[in-house]
């Protein structure tokens, strides 16, 4: 059976032939899977794990659901691929199909089918449908028009300051360049001068880090000085409201590292390029007294992104920030996530409690979100 064809008219297929009783909340096998199962399982939803050969022990044996005493895991069911970019195939998404799936995008089903199909064709051949707006994920890539930073300047977000070219540097700046070899990577170095630059790029270029191509596209972008925090926000159509579900700060190699060695060591590490890789989030607070500015800041971006790509946001993102010194103290988003953050740590702030009066992840919320929806026959307000 084939799903191809008008995207609005296979969402209205689908729907009207699942099984609304037996709704799957369905992620690819990474980045955030675990927390949108547990979340489903809270709501009395059941879930579905896209996994690819060799990377399925974690949902399979370690956290797959057992109902003997005592009770224990959340994952209900998987699916195993030979590679992940397989999951456009038509047998697979009749197989999705058939489990009545609903499709949660994270940053790992962007990367690993970008590495071999186009945005136009995901949307296209992705035909389950997705909570969350499909045609909104490439705006996260800055190389795609009406991108975030367009998003940003539309909201009248504040963002680092971009150079032209190295030969603009007068201040600190990041450099950010595409991977040479780990295609969804990005190379880091930091520079404060034309010959800084130049100095940074060659050692990257013998390293085999970055490719001349690659530093020719890359960003240059000023360096915001201060604390990292990510806001982590959930806008909900079938309430029109904003939430603020968490926030969070990332660790990444080996910038950490980099932070922990003793200044009698630096001069040992000057020839080490920095590297941004994720290994982690921990959970962080905000002052109260920024709270206010951080909600307009996601009213504004929905905003924005409900004009320039309707129906705009859906569930979960997240603007990335550091608040830098005042006075005023003021946020400068360095990055967006336009789908569910990486951090299952987010409900390990307040403030989802605060809303809810008790801790909510945000898979439970994407889960309570579908909830809602189906009950009130208004699950195409939510689904693309």
């Amino acid at each position: 059976m084939s799903y191809r064809g008008d995207v609005h008219e296979s969402v209205s297929r689908a729907l009207s032939a699942y099984d609304r009783s037996r709704l799957a909340l369905c992620s690819i096998g990474s980045h955030s899977a675990l927390d949108v199962a547990y979340g489903a399982r809270l709501q009395g939803l059941r879930n579905l794990i896209v996994t690819e050969k060799g990377r399925e022990k974690t949902y399979l044996r370690y956290y797959f659901r057992d109902d003997s005493v005592p009770a224990r895991g959340c994952v209900d069911s998987t699916y195993q691929l030979d590679k992940f970019a397989d999951l456009l195939d038509d047998d697979v998404q009749a197989a999705l199909f058939a489990q009545n799936a609903i499709f949660v995008a994270n940053r790992s089903f962007e990367v690993y089918l970008h590495q071999q199909y186009s945005y136009d064709q995901i949307e296209a051949k992705m035909q389950v449908p997705f909570f969350g707006s499909r045609s909104l994920l490439r705006a996260e890539e800055r190389g795609e028009a009406n991108n975030q930073y367009a998003l940003m300047e539309a909201a009248g977000i504040r963002y680092p300051l971009q150079f032209p070219s190295a030969d603009a540097i007068d201040r600190l700046v990041m450099v950010k360049a595409p991977h040479a070899k780990i295609s969804f990577e990005r190379a880091f170095f930091l520079c404060s001068s034309p010959a800084e630059y130049r100095e940074q790029a060659e050692k990257l270029l013998a390293a085999g880090m970055v490719t001349e191509d690659g530093l020719r596209g890359a960003v240059i972008e000023e360096y915001a000085l201060g604390p990292s925090v990510n806001l982590n926000f959930f806008y909900s159509p079938i309430l029109g409201e904003l939430e603020l579900m968490g926030t969070d700060t990332r660790r990444q190699t080996n910038l950490e590292g980099f932070r922990n060695v003793p200044p009698s060591a630096f001069d040992g590490l000057r020839s080490v390029p920095m590297r941004l890789e994720e290994a982690g989030h921990i959970a962080t607070t905000l002052t109260e007294s920024t709270l206010e500015k951080a909600f307009e800041m996601g009213e504004r971006f929905v905003a924005a992104a409900k004009a320039a790509k309707p129906p705009g946001i859906i569930g979960p993102f997240a603007l990335q920030c550091v608040i830098v010194a005042g006075p005023p103290k003021a946020f400068v988003c360095y990055d967006v996530s336009l789908r569910i953050p990486g951090s299952p740590g987010t409900r390990y702030t307040p403030y989802s409690a605060y809303r809810w009066g008790r801790d909510v992840s945000v898979g439970e919320r994407i889960a309570m979100e579908v909830t809602f929806a189906r009950d009130a026959d208004r699950l195409q307000e939510i689904l693309t």
